[in-house]
């Protein structure tokens, strides 16, 4: 097996490489504002989750403090069913809170699908230019 050399300068080749490099970067770049967008969508949604929440958590406390009320006013059972009512609001409402913090979480919202694609690129041009200079 022979090796063929490039017939083309140096000079070009650099060119090349350089013209491929930068394509690759602004390759990476616009991977990078997509996937930051698509994750500032995710956090928009954690955003609207946690604002249902506070407003659910206002409601379930007007609700338990008006079965406090009724509770302590008459002490029958219409008052232990607003409590029951406030309790399972405010359940809601915890769920509501969790599930947006989850989606606010700074590993749900990096764009780690595009820092793995740089490390791959990376590794591959270590790789290149590691047989590269074997070969010489």
């Amino acid at each position: 097996m022979s090796f063929d050399p490039d017939p083309r300068p140096t000079g070009s080749l650099l060119s090349d490489a350089i013209n491929q490099l930068t394509r690759l970067v602004r390759g990476e770049v616009a991977l990078a504002k997509a996937e930051v967008a698509q994750n500032i969508k995710s956090a928009g949604m954690g955003v609207a989750l946690l604002a249902g929440a506070a407003i659910l958590v206002l409601v379930a406390l007007h609700v338990l403090a008006a079965a406090l009320v009724a509770a302590l006013a008459h002490w029958i059972g219409p008052g232990w069913a607003a409590l029951a009512v406030g309790v399972v609001i405010l359940a809601v409402a915890v769920i509501l809170a969790l599930r947006g913090l989850n989606a606010l979480k700074p590993e749900n919202i990096a764009p780690t699908r595009t820092v793995r694609s740089v490390q791959a690129d990376a590794q591959t041009i270590k790789e290149t230019v590691t047989n590269g200079d074997h070969k010489h």
